[in-house]
């Protein structure tokens, strides 16, 4: 029989059927042959197939793994804006202190989350039941594969940003043990319940659950509640408690002063560079939480990330500069343009475009950011009016924004973009805008819980920080500056030269150019 299972022979029909086209006798033998080998080669076929599928596979695996590697870097690097911005913010003698602090957010953020802040917020994850807490993966036990590696680093990159903007605050006047302490806290503990309940499969805030609230969940795609609002309230917490800066709004007697007294910030460029290595990090903030890119729906969804991002900052930053010119000309009679002002504007126009950069067009991601504008400058002069002292404005960027972008997304949550961004199923539950309610009823339920929760857990133990004699620093330490009082001297060598070595330098100058004879050579105009 293997004579006749040659390809040619199989196919050759004269052999088959004979030169008159009548069936032979051997045609039953070969096409039996034939239908074998056939059938082994379409296992052949079908095996090579299952190969290059599992070799598709692992290749979109890998470059999902790369998307979130690199996004999870980037969204790192704006811990780098962050000390920059606080730096240039404080005065020349405390920059050590609030470097540090920056550097010291990501070490505890790294060890917390690790240790049990991931397994509170993602551990035991399941759609079908709702959990007030994750339990499992402390430690990151049973993580193993690169996908449960790379979204640990993706979500402690957020962990440290929440930890973050309570740094810029309490600058200047924070002991570090409790800045130590409450990033720890923080980091390990409350932020992930916020996660949980939020991001987590098993939240009851969760978007994906089988049950969702109001039929579809809170829609907080990248983090203005979860990241922003939580950090936020936290840092308002701390600096009611702890109190302002020495001399802020009150004198020595402790009398209310006339006007509060502005500290100029130390380094306009370093704040500057700061706000531009923040802005760069949230392309890896914002598109990065599409989580993967291998689908045309995720690519799409990173893709629009990208554009309302870029728009909404840009819109706060022109918003909140050119509305605070416009106040000022009305006040004063002078129009002017205040670098701060478009600063944090723009920051403030980036957190309030984070939670719905996926699921808004773009023109509504330049109305959130125009609105963002003057949402910081009201929050920031409510905050001066009510005598919180925040040293960098974090509270406004950071905790009114982030409410107001939470809001923004119950607002202008488009349907088409929600179908690709999250779950058909929300499509017939889109923003308030397109006729639609239930997800802004859900977003303000979220809003309540965030307050809630960080008001309950944060508030006693910032007091008992206090009570303890642990929170701010002695204030003789706060008038010559955390830098020389608690980091072994100042940031920058400021002494100047030996004032013997510069007479001697003067006298050389002046004696320079005359004649042996005593007699003076001509100088030049003006030289001594």
């Amino acid at each position: 029989m293997d004579g006749y299972c040659e390809n040619t022979t199989c196919l050759d029909k004269d052999f088959l059927f004979g030169t008159d086209k009548t069936f032979t006798a051997d045609t039953d033998r070969v096409l039996r042959c034939c239908l074998h080998g056939n059938l082994n080669s379409i296992k052949d076929l079908a095996s090579g197939v299952d190969v290059n599928l599992n070799s598709i596979k692992d290749l979109a695996s890998g470059v999902d793994v790369f998307f979130l590697l690199w996004a999870g870097a980037t969204v790192f690097l704006m811990q780098a804006g962050f000390a920059m911005l606080c730096a240039g913010s404080v005065r020349n003698k405390n920059v050590k202190n609030i470097m540090l602090k920056n550097l010291l957010d990501a070490c505890g953020g790294a060890i917390g989350f690790w240790a049990i802040g991931y397994g509170f917020a993602y551990g035991g994850a399941d759609l079908s039941e709702i959990r007030f807490i994750g339990y499992k993966n402390f430690f990151m036990n049973d993580m193993t594969e690169a996908n449960d590696l790379i979204g640990w680093f993706f979500q402690f990159a957020f962990a440290a940003t929440a930890a973050t903007i309570v740094a810029g605050t309490v600058a200047e006047r924070c002991k570090m043990q409790a800045y130590i302490c409450y990033s720890l806290f923080l980091t390990g503990f409350v932020y992930p319940v916020v996660v949980h309940a939020i991001w987590g499969s098993s939240g009851f805030l969760h978007a994906f659950n089988d049950d969702p609230l109001f039929g579809v969940g809170m829609v907080d795609f990248a983090g203005s509640g979860v990241v922003h609002m939580t950090g936020g309230f936290t840092a308002l917490i701390a600096a009611i408690i702890l109190g302002p800066r020495k001399g802020r709004f009150y004198d020595a007697d402790g009398n209310v002063l006339d006007e509060p007294v502005s500290f100029p910030p130390h380094s306009v460029a370093l704040q500057v560079l700061g706000t531009f290595i923040l802005w760069f990090g949230w392309y890896g903030f914002n598109p990065g939480s599409a989580l993967m890119i291998s689908t045309g729906a995720t690519a799409q969804t990173a893709a629009l990330c990208a554009v309302t991002t870029t728009l909404a900052g840009a819109a706060g930053a022109v918003s909140a500069l050119f509305t605070d010119s416009i106040i000022g000309r009305f006040q004063t009679g002078e129009t002017e343009y205040d670098l701060t002002m478009c600063m944090n504007g723009c920051l403030g126009g980036l957190v309030g475009v984070t939670a719905s950069c996926s699921v808004i067009e773009p023109w509504a991601a330049v109305i959130i950011g125009l609105i963002a504008g003057w949402v910081y400058i009201a929050a920031s002069k409510a905050l001066v009016m009510l005598k919180i002292d925040d040293a960098v404005d974090a509270i406004p960027v950071h905790f009114a924004n982030g409410l107001w972008g939470v809001i923004a997304a119950g607002l202008f949550a488009s349907p088409e973009k929600l179908a690709i961004a999250y779950t058909t199923a929300l499509e017939g539950s889109p923003g308030l805008f397109y006729g639609g309610g239930k997800m802004l009823g859900a977003n303000i339920v979220g809003i309540a819980f965030i307050l809630a929760w960080v008001s309950v857990m944060m508030t006693p133990f910032f007091y008992v920080l206090k009570i303890a004699g642990m929170f701010r620093v002695d204030p003789l330490e706060e008038d010559v500056g955390l830098d020389i009082s608690h980091h072994k001297g100042a940031a920058y060598n400021l002494d100047g030269p030996k004032a013997e070595d510069v007479e001697e330098l003067m006298i050389r100058r002046s004696q320079h150019g005359k004649p042996s004879g005593g007699v003076s050579a001509p100088t030049a105009q003006g030289e001594p």
